[in-house]
């Protein structure tokens, strides 16, 4: 049976979020059409949650709409715990959406005001404001903001999935100290892995690919690090595999997404390890 989404025109995050949760996990919503009625609203001016072939989320004051409720949530959450009491949230999806649920319930709350340096430019860059400025610019109907907008969190999440992948990675990795500071070595496909790791304080971060042998060694961009001395002794130690070092001076690989066509290092993550800790 088809379902019908009724949200508000000009649909922000949290509305689209609801709606995207509803077809991406509900499969009582493999077939769905989407309507947009003034905020607060319902369709066509029917009592809300009285067609079950039809939902509202965001608006209506219905069973997926916060503006009624005193506590700070939003509809979005409503619709994942809904979703979760039906046990429609996998293992897999669960620890992923509870983390986007949690951030678009504080930037719908405006609880993003709190956030450091709350009007700097890098925020201009998050999904709600892109979707806002979608909207703005005049390109897109409601419509077609709407699977705009699902396909970025289709994006969203797998990005979040990866993520706590590499927390986890991460967490198991080989811990040690280098003279640059502390350091991990980690075995994970995940280039995130890199990035994220420097971002959690350690200022060297190995990684190996368990199926290609691809490896890298990347660190903090601080001007007191200089992995030039690393490159020229794992170059040396074995000249068979492709290096390259950046310019920045942070960062030795050999091969990535970029350029996969290069010949792995044969040095298993304990070697680079052990060349890294008698730099």
């Amino acid at each position: 049976m088809k379902k019908i989404i009724v949200t508000h025109i000009f649909p922000d995050l949290d509305a689209i979020a609801s709606a995207w949760l509803l077809v991406r996990f509900d499969p009582d919503f493999e077939q769905t059409e989407f309507e947009f009625v003034p905020a607060g609203e319902t369709l066509a001016g029917k009592a809300v949650d009285s067609d079950p072939t039809v939902v509202h989320v965001d608006t209506g004051l219905g069973g997926f709409d916060h503006h009624q409720l005193e506590n700070k949530t939003c509809a979005a959450a409503l619709v994942f715990n809904y979703l979760k009491g039906q046990k429609f949230i996998t293992v897999k999806h669960q620890g992923a959406l509870e983390r986007l649920i949690k951030v678009i319930t504080v930037i719908d709350n405006f609880g993003d005001f709190f956030w450091n340096e709350p009007a700097a430019d890098r925020y201009d860059l998050q999904l709600s404001e892109i979707i806002n400025n979608l909207k703005i610019s005049g390109r897109l109907n409601d419509k077609q903001l709407m699977y705009q907008g699902m396909i970025l969190l289709d994006a969203v999440l797998t990005g979040f999935l990866i993520k706590i992948k590499a927390e986890a990675e991460i967490a198991s990795g080989l811990e040690f100290t280098s003279s640059w500071g502390k350091a991990v070595a980690v075995a994970s496909k995940h280039s995130l892995v890199s990035k994220l790791g420097q971002k959690l304080g350690f200022a060297l971060v190995i990684r190996k690919e368990p199926k290609t042998g691809l490896a890298s060694v990347k660190s903090q961009p601080r001007d007191e690090i200089d992995l030039e001395p690393l490159y020229k002794k794992l170059k040396a130690a074995d000249p068979n595999a492709s290096w390259f070092f950046h310019k920045s001076r942070h960062i030795i690989v050999n091969g990535s997404r970029h350029n996969p066509a290069v010949r792995p290092t044969s040095f298993s993550l304990e070697e680079i390890v052990d060349l890294v800790k008698n730099i």
